[in-house]
Order: C-alpha cells, then structure tokens, then sequence
C-alpha cells in the first residue's frame, strides 16, 4: 500500500511541471485586429497568441511541439471562448450578435501576413500548415476571420475590446477599413473601453472633454502651476485673466503640436517637461519676492502656459486616434475639459486659501510657507528632469527644405501669437476698467492686487 501511494505522488509531482505552463499568464500579448464592413456583413480578422488561451489544452507531440492535425478541431472553440468572448460590436447604437467563425489558422510567429487586409484574409482563407511541421506550442498564432450580419456598411461602427485579460499587458493594433475610405489605425493598451471607429463630431467632443478634465486632475505639475497663480489674487474675478491668458496659450501650442508644428526631436519632450518644473519653481519663487502685479501675472501665465501647452500635447498624442476626421473639434473640447477641470479646482481652492489666510496664517507669512512647499517640490522635479534631458545629445539640425518649412511654420505662429497679445491686452484694459468702474458706483474703491514685500 506504502508503495503505492509513493507512485502515484511521483506521478503527481512528475506531471504538474508539464502542466503548469499551460496556465501561466503570458507577460506580453500583441493582438492585430482589421474590422471590415463589407456589404451586409462585418468581417474581423485577428491574430491573437495561442498561449494567451491559458485553459484550453492544445495536443503536443515531441519535445513539446504542437500537434497541428489534433489541434485543428479545437481552434473553432478556442477562438468563441477566447476572442468573440472578449470583444463587444455594434452597428450605430445596436448591439450585434456574437460573430461567426468562418476560417482558423494556426500561423508561425515569422508570418508577416497581417500587414495588410488582403493578405490576413488570403492567408486564413488558404491551406493551412503543413501537420509534419516542428513548432512549440506557445510560440505559434492564432488567426481567426470572424462574420457579423449588419444592416449596411455605411453604418458607424463600434466596438468595446476587453482583450486585457489575456495577458499581464496587452496591446492591441485595430485598423478599420470603411467602405471607400482610408484605412484608420487605433493602437491601445488593455481595455479602452467603447472605440467608435468612427465617431460622429458630438461623440468624439464629449471623449475629449471627458479626457480633459481628467487630465488636469490628474496632473500634478499644471495644479502645483495653478496653485501658484491662485496663491496671490483668492479673488475670482482677479483671477479671470490670469486664468483666461493659460488658457489661451496653452490652446495655441496644443493646437500647433497636434497639427505638426512641434519640433520632433527626442530632447524636446524632457526639455518641456523640465521647463513645466522650472514654471513651478519660478512662480513659487515670485510670490515669495512678492513683486506680482495682475498685469505681470497674466503676461508670465501666457508665457508659461505656451511651454504647458506642448506638455498637455504629449499626454494628447495615444488619444487623437479616437478623433476620427474631427480633429480640432477633439483638441477644443479637450481644451473645454482643462478647462472645466481648472474651474472645479479654483471653486474648491479659493475658499480653503480664504480659510487658511484668515484662520492659520498672516497673509504674508502663509504666502511664502505655501510658496516654499511648492518651490521644493518643483526644483526636485526639475533636476530629476533634468538628469533626464541630460542623457540627449544636442544637435543643430540641417540645414534643408524641412527646416526652413519648420521654421516658416512657427514665424507665422510668433505673428499669430503678438496678433492675440495685443487683443487680449485690450480685453484686460476694458475689463480693468469695467471692474474698477462697478465698486465705484457703490462708493467702494478698489485696487489691483499686488504683493508687496
């Protein structure tokens, strides 16, 4: 009996570490994805890992070599299970029915046929790998041609991908081919959430202010700015062109980055976000001067805001795939959702600064204690950032058409920006005049905020 039970534990122990890969979760999963509308039907071809189907077990034979003639039976399931279980169509606003699999193909990890539409589809479609062929089970792909009944395909599309499950991080290449149009790349991590593929004008606007004001809550280095800009005017109306010039800014450069004019060098990016850290310290260190006029301020947050602008531009980038042809459309309502973002954040802190300044420290004193606290804060930030720009190599550019292109480009930008400077120069003076004029009335005089040492 000893004996026995001593056979079977090494039988146990001798078959759970050929068992146990089949269930690990694979760290890195690519999957390609083309969706279709062809008449009365949505095709979607996709080429998912088959080691990302951790529950099915494939046949094996040899050293672990996957058995192409038995496998072939499970591939129609593993595809229902694994794929068409984890992805979400619709035609408008309906709900399509879970795809068909038309076609299976197990494929080698050097097939390059997903390049294009035409040769995934003539490849799944065609013969499929020889049975006599050595390939490890875990390193082969799985390619499915999937087909949904549609009403017609000049319908918009949509489709909710919940692929993140099959590994610890996936990425996801979809590229959509309407019906006489330009094929649309999209390139997301995990799960997106709902994809319109193409959006209609209001869709993709509502995205953008969603992302927006998302985007400035969650960004502490442009809060740690606005704390700085708010710390001296607690007044809103004060605040109103202070706010109104980073705005205006910040939209420019957004707006010129999205549409190219950005340099494309690799030491841009670090040397904006080190300059995002080096606006904080300089505001921090200009309230603790105490030197700050209304008109100075604004004219300083127009400066940096422009500097921000680019910074908001590259957290933008992996987003404006979800534009679809309403590109500025998108970039202004991202702007609109900074924006609602910032005035959440000024409704919330002027009252606690009003609180502090009244109940926990003198103006004066409170103003340089916050100040230094951000100041620390950004100058960590900016050396950090620093280091990292450091690690670029400067080069001139060459000279040639592209340059000159590039630099024509950002002449007209500096025209069209000294063009709003001074309109927005004149917005302040009447709106100084119109704010100075109201209390006035009232017998209430009034004075530009200014901090004095």
């Amino acid at each position: 009996m000893l004996r026995i039970h001593g056979v079977l534990l090494a039988s146990l122990l001798f078959l759970l570490p050929c068992r146990a890969p089949a269930h690990d979760i694979p760290n890195d999963v690519a999957v390609q994805m083309f969706v279709k509308p062809d008449g009365a039907h949505l095709h979607l071809l996709v080429r998912v890992p088959l080691k990302a189907m951790r529950d099915i077990s494939f046949p094996q034979r040899g050293p672990g070599y996957l058995d192409l003639e038995r496998a072939a039976p499970l591939l129609p399931g593993a595809a229902r299970l694994w794929i068409a279980g984890f992805f979400e169509t619709y035609e408008g606003d309906t709900l399509l029915p879970n795809p068909q699999v038309l076609a299976t193909r197990i494929s080698l990890p050097s097939d390059f046929s997903f390049s294009s539409y035409e040769q995934a589809l003539a490849h799944v479609t065609g013969p499929p790998l020889p049975d006599s062929t050595d390939i490890y089970w875990d390193q082969t792909m799985l390619d499915v041609l999937f087909d949904s009944p549609i009403q017609s395909d000049q319908s918009r599309f949509s489709i909710q991908p919940r692929l993140g499950r099959l590994g610890l991080r996936v990425v996801t290449v979809l590229r959509f081919l309407p019906p006489g149009g330009a094929v649309r790349a999209f390139e997301f991590d995990g799960d997106p959430g709902l994809v319109r593929l193409d959006p209609r004008w209001h869709q993709a606007a509502l995205r953008f202010v969603d992302l927006g004001f998302l985007h400035i809550l969650d960004g502490t280095d442009h809060l740690l700015f606005l704390f700085c800009l708010v710390i001296p005017f607690r007044r809103l109306r004060a605040l109103i062109p202070v706010v109104t010039a980073f705005t205006v800014a910040h939209s420019i450069t957004l707006i010129a980055s999205a549409y190219n004019f950005a340099p494309d060098f690799l030491w841009f990016p670090p040397l904006i976000e080190t300059l995002i850290a080096a606006s904080i310290v300089y505001m921090a260190l200009e309230n603790i001067a105490g030197a700050s006029t209304l008109q100075r301020r604004w004219m300083i947050a127009f400066g940096f805001g422009l500097v921000h602008g680019f910074g908001f531009s590259f957290a933008l980038r992996q987003s404006l795939q979800f534009a679809g042809s309403h590109l500025l459309t998108s970039l202004l309502s991202f702007n609109l959702g900074v924006e609602l973002g910032q005035l959440l954040v000024l409704i919330l802190l002027i009252p606690v600064l009003q609180l502090f300044f009244r109940y926990a420290a003198a103006e004066r004193m409170g103003t340089i204690i916050l100040s230094a606290l951000v100041a620390h804060t950004g100058w960590h930030w900016m050396l950090d950032r620093g280091t990292r720009l450091r690690q670029f190599r400067f080069e001139w550019p060459a000279l040639d058409a592209a340059l000159l292109a590039m630099v024509l480009r950002w002449l007209i930008l500096f025209v069209v920006l000294a063009g709003l400077l001074a309109i927005f120069r004149a917005a302040l003076r009447w709106w100084t005049r119109r704010t100075d004029s109201v209390p006035r009335e009232s017998g209430e005089p009034v004075t530009t905020p200014i901090l004095t040492p």
